[in-house]
Parts: C-alpha cells; structure tokens; sequence
C-alpha cells in the first residue's frame, strides 16, 4: 500500500480555531493518517494511503472553507 501526499490551498484559513476544524473535519476521512495546516502558507498537507481527493475537499467544505485551485 503506498502513501499519498495531498496538498490543498484554503486562503481562508487565519487562525486555531480553522487549523482544529479542518484538523478534526478532514482526520476523520478514511485513509488520512495526518494533517498539517500550515495558517501561514494557507496549506493543509494530507498525508495517508489511498485518500479520496473528493473526500478531503469535501471534509474542508463541511469545516466551512473553500479549497482554492492551483493556477494552471
């Protein structure tokens, strides 16, 4: 089983109360192995084995925050 790496962008982020709710939101979604919310980057880094990307965009949605998507 191999280990994945996801990285989001969530400018929305500014403070604990954001880290614990997308921590606790997105922690519970099968696979995640840890979560790393950086408040200054604006980064949530998902680390685990077979994560569901749609899962853990919509762990952050239902924390309350919007997943911003990478400049092409």
């Amino acid at each position: 089983m191999s280990a994945d790496n996801l990285i989001y962008s969530v400018p929305g982020m500014t403070c604990e109360h954001c880290r614990t709710a997308i921590s606790e939101e997105v922690g519970a979604v099968p696979g995640v192995e840890s979560v790393n919310v950086d408040l200054t980057a604006k980064v949530v880094t998902v680390h685990g084995a077979e994560i569901d990307d749609a899962a853990v965009r919509r762990a952050i949605d239902e924390a309350g925050y919007d997943v911003a998507e990478a400049p092409a």
